[in-house]
């Protein structure tokens, strides 16, 4: 049986293996919050296609690809700071590298269909 002092540790350790995968998780939320935007931007192209005038709704789809790109750029914002806050013990987390670089390549791929959406 391990002194007082190991177990308290053991729970801190737990503790913060159990805010990494939070954090985690929290993150692919926010990356599917994302792409639900970027959904409805593409949703409202397909709607409103023979709206007039056309720039109005190409108008109104861009603010949720706007809003997208925002999205994903403040998720793995908050997770590489809860990240950065921890040490971490025995949990392996993403590395706030790949986080960045998933955000960057939704966002680029965000623009790509906003430009798409104002070219049809």
């Amino acid at each position: 049986m391990g002194n007082k002092n190991d177990l308290a540790q053991d729970r801190t350790d737990w503790a913060e293996d159990r805010t990494v995968l939070a954090n985690e998780r929290t993150f692919a939320g926010w990356m599917r919050t994302g792409m639900a935007s970027l959904a409805v931007a593409v949703g409202l192209k397909a709607v409103f296609g023979a709206f007039e005038p056309t720039w109005a709704a190409k108008a109104v789809a861009s603010i949720f690809v706007v809003t997208a790109v925002y999205i994903f750029w403040a998720a793995q914002d908050a997770a590489c700071a809860t990240l950065n806050r921890l040490s971490e013990t025995e949990t392996h987390a993403q590395p706030t590298r790949r986080m960045k670089l998933l955000a960057t390549i939704f966002a680029l791929g965000s623009i790509a269909v906003g430009g798409i959406l104002w070219m049809l």
